[in-house]
């Protein structure tokens, strides 16, 4: 192009530029008028698209917003039918709940019924009440196996022993090779391993009010070595000694010597004193642990027990210390327990080596015009018209000392007949255990012991025997332990019998024959316990 310029004018040349510029110009408005149109006819398209792709999204936001409230709608619904059902189930377990509870309200009326008849059919009866403690495991359960292999403690690792409600327990035997038998025995109360000294001694206590209305009571600890006996009759024992200032462990010895300063609170002052006296009966010789010697110390000193001419047993000779209280009591006793055999063994390492018997005598003082002609005991009646006629100890023996002349006087005389004595007797006994020799690994002096404790308690055995088939002869006296207790088992006292029992099956022995014992036991029927009547007082001319 520009080779054609030359020899041309100046004018020619601008007109040639000028033109060249402007047919530029007109070229590239077309281009951008075609640009333009292309852009706008693209975005009209983008546009479209974009507000179809908005009505889409639309309709699909608007269907799925109705299905979620649908869901929504039907997941309140639902949750309200199940408020209702819930309100609904609520309701019928409220009334479910009122019903159980009416069910075990009219339960424990009718129990109590059933025991209240079942105790005055025993009180008909003068059956022995049978009531049984099982243990909870303790340490020494595993520890005293310790002669035995492991594959056998392996074994002897199961509890079979449980109460399964308030009256029955239930015993798992089993044998190697045999299928596993469950038996039951049924007594009046059944205490579990997690129930307190406080529950026991609560079904014991209403023997005691018998005590004060004239009755005779004897509680007595049975069952095999280490099973709680003593626990149950004293409470926890700690180091050759016996802890009593933990209220909560007290165990029936203790509170039941409460509970009788208790009542006796209630009744008019000087109207009753209380004696005490604490024997042990070891290697079937009986000794008085209350004794004591020219200075004052306590020593157990050897008695003997005799039958009256009434045919009751006394042991002549024998210490009986007045008590003002309950803390007198208790230190009197823990005196006596210094004394009271024990010797450790593979089973227990406090094992009490003798029977323990601790007697409280209550003696009540009434007036001479209240008697009546209306005794049911006659010899009751003429041994209390010869009895002493004095209120306390300490004035029958100043009555003793004064003169001749002052006791012969007509107003003495008549004082003296006026006033007359009843005698009511608690014994509470804990006796040694049950022994297997091959388990507790005794030797020498404690095999001799441990012979005499079984004998023993073969004799008391035997003694229930010949009551329960009526036989004309009791052997009370094959044991001092039969014999001393001839009154409270022969039928002249409340006898409450405490089983005690260990839970572990390596004791199952022990205590399938300590249950079978306290079976055999409630089975006794010895007659209605006679009641040492308290005069009625007369009526006023």
């Amino acid at each position: 192009q520009y080779q054609g310029l030359a020899g041309r004018s100046t004018n020619e040349v601008l007109q040639l530029y000028s033109a060249h510029g402007q047919q530029q110009k007109l070229q590239r408005s077309s281009v951008v008028t075609q640009l333009h149109g292309a852009i706008k006819k693209r975005l009209k398209q983008d546009l479209k698209s974009l507000h179809s792709f908005a009505l889409e999204l639309s309709k699909d936001f608007q269907r799925q917003s109705k299905t979620y409230l649908y869901q929504v709608l039907t997941a309140v619904q639902g949750i309200q039918l199940q408020n209702e059902a819930m309100q609904m189930f609520q309701m019928k377990a409220f009334d479910l709940e009122q019903s159980l509870q009416e069910v075990t309200e009219r339960y424990e009326k009718e129990k109590q019924k059933r025991r209240a008849l079942h105790n005055n059919l025993v009180e008909l009866r003068g059956n022995i009440r049978v009531h049984c403690r099982i243990r909870p495991l303790l340490p020494f359960d595993t520890a005293a196996g310790h002669l035995m292999s492991q594959d056998r403690q392996r074994s002897f690792s199961e509890k079979v022993a449980y109460a399964t409600d308030d009256e029955t327990v239930l015993v798992k035997c089993s044998r190697p090779g045999h299928a596993s038998i469950n038996k039951t025995f049924q007594f009046e109360r059944v205490y579990n391993a997690s129930e307190s000294q406080d529950t026991v001694f609560a079904d014991v206590a209403p023997l005691l009010t018998s005590l004060l209305d004239g009755y005779n009571v004897c509680i007595m600890a049975y069952g095999q070595t280490g099973s709680g006996k003593t626990y149950t009759m004293l409470g926890p024992q700690i180091e050759e000694n016996f802890a009593f200032e933990d209220e909560s462990e007290l165990g029936i010895i203790p509170r039941a010597t409460q509970e009788v300063f208790r009542l006796i609170s209630e009744k008019p002052p000087g109207s009753y004193w209380v004696e005490v006296s604490v024997v042990e009966v070891y290697n079937n010789e009986i000794f008085d642990l209350l004794a004591k010697d020219s200075c004052g110390k306590v020593f157990g000193v050897k008695r003997d027990v005799v039958t009256t001419r009434e045919g009751k047993s006394d042991v002549p000779l024998l210490t009986h210390e007045t008590v003002e209280n309950a803390s007198d009591f208790l230190h009197l006793v823990n005196k006596g327990l210094q004394l009271r055999v024990r010797h450790p063994t593979l089973v227990h390492a406090h094992s009490s080596r003798s029977h323990l018997v601790v007697t409280l005598t209550i003696t009540t003082v009434v007036s001479g015009d209240n008697f009546g002609t209306s005794w049911e005991d006659e010899q009751t009646s003429q041994r209390l018209n010869k009895e002493v006629s004095c209120t306390f100890p300490q004035k029958e023996r100043d009555n003793k000392s004064t003169s001749s002349s002052r006791a012969s006087s007509p107003a003495q005389l008549e004082a003296t007949e006026k006033m007359k004595q009843v005698k009511t007797r608690l014994q509470l006994v804990d006796l040694a255990g049950s022994e297997c020799v091959g388990m507790s690994g005794v030797t020498g002096a404690a095999l001799r012991e441990t012979s005499f404790i079984n004998r023993s308690l073969s004799a008391l055995a035997d003694v229930l025997g010949a009551i329960a088939e009526q036989r004309s002869h009791v052997p009370y006296r094959n044991s001092k332990l039969t014999h001393l207790l001839q009154d409270s088992v022969g039928g002249d006292a409340k006898l409450l019998v405490m089983l005690c029992i260990s839970p572990h099956q390596k004791y199952l022995t022990e205590s399938m024959q300590s249950l079978g014992f306290g079976t055999r036991a409630r089975q006794v029927q010895r007659g209605q316990v006679k009641k040492k009547n308290f005069p009625v007082p007369s009526k006023a001319k």
